[in-house]
């Protein structure tokens, strides 16, 4: 009986000395978990870029960060997104800021039509733009990545050939892409390319101007039976963080994040030109949609029209105390370093 308790006893103070003296073996640290709002469908390519995102994250991370997405304005909508996100209704928010150009002013410049060839240029002269001018407009967030939709064309349910048949016609678009609308003839109608399906089917709109991804992405093929192909101007997107949640971020957490912005800018870029041209070869085989081009005397006016529309901005945003003109030479500069077509 002695000898067992004293063997009790023995084993008894060899664990308090492990546990006050010896050193501890490590916790595991609390997984962190952030969510990530974003209002177009699942299937759309800010939602893919969404998901490869939040992949690469909480693989470079090891699991120590756990991404939880929220497509089709689930959590967020669209016009809601960055004010949400610095609210904090959300970690992460993916906008588009073709909506709100007012608000976005300099790297809205994006949606003039300036020339950018395609979606990965886009993407990589609108990053290297917010880097060089760092706008205030981002000053209440932590800017994760940017890119943008390759150039828009005309998708419509009648045969647009010239500018004479798109003058009057009810068509989709915002931001800069509706200026460009209204400047060819046509009546400009501003909605979430959510809503816009429902509109196409009541008769609302007539078309919409945007990038072709979405012909299969959103089924417009089924509706939208022509294409006119003016490959005019990019939508801009940015992927933003709540700053405070930023700052709460350990050190080596972020440096990840920060590590894939460019990455994550040229891929996003890379996938949207390849999936267009998916996009378009999947309309022709399974809608027979056709594609077609202004004549040469309608290709020169429609440029000779939006003329005004870069000289107006510059204008503006000067007074606004924003370089106008340096920017608009800044991006005709990055076309030249980005355009590998």
């Amino acid at each position: 009986m002695k000898q067992n308790a004293f063997r009790m006893t023995f084993v008894l103070l060899a664990a308090i000395f492990a546990c006050t003296v010896l050193p501890q073996t490590p916790v595991h640290a609390e997984t962190i978990s952030l969510s990530y709002a974003n209002f177009p469908a699942a299937t759309t390519f800010p939602c893919v870029q969404m998901e490869r995102w939040k992949t690469e994250v909480e693989k470079r991370t090891a699991g120590k960060v756990v991404i939880n997405t929220f497509p089709g304005g689930t959590l967020l909508d669209a016009k809601d997104m960055m004010d949400g996100v610095i609210a904090g209704q959300a970690d992460i928010g993916n906008l588009c800021m073709a909506y709100q150009p007012g608000r976005f002013v300099l790297t809205n410049a994006m949606s003039l039509p300036l020339g950018v060839p395609n979606a990965r240029a886009g993407s990589l002269i609108l990053l290297e733009l917010y880097q060089k001018y760092n706008p205030d407009a981002f000053s209440k967030v932590k800017v994760l990545t940017m890119f943008t939709t390759a150039p828009s064309n005309i998708m419509s349910r009648k045969p647009v050939q010239s500018l004479a048949d798109l003058k009057g016609m009810n068509i989709r678009a915002s931001g800069g892409a509706a200026e460009i609308i209204k400047l060819w003839g046509a009546n400009q109608v501003g909605m979430p390319m959510s809503s816009t399906p429902e509109a196409l089917q009541r008769g609302v709109v007539q078309g919409l101007f945007s990038s072709l991804e979405v012909m299969k992405d959103y089924q417009f093929a089924e509706v939208c039976r022509y294409v006119t192909l003016t490959e005019t101007v990019v939508y801009p997107f940015a992927v933003v963080m709540n700053l405070e949640r930023w700052n709460s971020l350990p050190p080596e957490i972020q440096k990840v994040m920060n590590d894939l912005s460019l990455e994550q800018s040229e891929w996003t870029g890379t996938y949207m030109d390849e999936h267009v041209r998916e996009a378009v070869d999947w309309s022709k085989k399974e809608h027979q949609v056709v594609f077609t081009k202004f004549s040469e005397a309608d290709q020169a006016q429609s440029q000779a029209l939006l003329t005004p529309m870069v000289n107006t901005w510059i204008q503006e945003a000067q007074a606004k105390g924003i370089p106008g003109q340096a920017v608009v030479d800044d991006i005709h500069a990055l076309i030249q370093k980005y355009n590998t077509n």
